[in-house]
């Protein structure tokens, strides 16, 4: 178990903490400009995201690419499209649910309810990436052999 959280870590830890600077600084912008709670809950759900899934997407094209180099073979467009399937099979349906409804409700109320807006984020956040992370850690364990050998 312990060689599984090392590699649950080593995969996921980076971008959650790019994710987490992305999201509390996407939501702040949102509501200083806009002065809106929903659209700050939105906006730190989406600038997450983006920094999130392009820092795991980039890591596994760089392991991706070592792969079909040491087998002698470039990366190239259809590598690419292996590339985004396994991770829409990894993420896609604790995805759907986590920025469709359950992150944005967190990042919503739990700063009215806290009355802290950085500290609200950051516990909306981290209870979100919970009910997140439960299902992608399966998804990513049954399709690591099948999705992810690129040689």
């Amino acid at each position: 178990m312990k060689r599984k959280l090392r590699e649950w870590l080593r995969r996921y830890l980076p971008a959650e903490i790019l994710s987490l600077l992305a999201t509390l600084v996407g939501a702040w912008v949102a509501l200083w400009l806009t002065h809106s709670r929903v659209t700050a809950a939105l906006a730190g759900t989406w600038a997450g995201n983006v920094l999130y899934f392009g820092t795991i997407l980039l890591t596994d094209m760089h392991r991706a690419r070592q792969q079909r180099r040491a087998a002698g073979r470039g990366y190239d467009w259809a590598t690419f499209g292996r590339n985004v399937r396994a991770l829409l099979v990894e993420f896609g349906v604790a995805e759907l649910a986590d920025s469709l409804v359950i992150r944005p409700a967190l990042m919503y109320y739990l700063p009215l309810w806290l009355g802290h807006f950085a500290g609200g984020v950051l516990l909306a956040k981290l209870l979100a990436d919970v009910t997140f992370y439960v299902p992608a850690i399966l998804s990513y364990e049954l399709s690591k052999k099948r999705l992810r050998d690129f040689r």
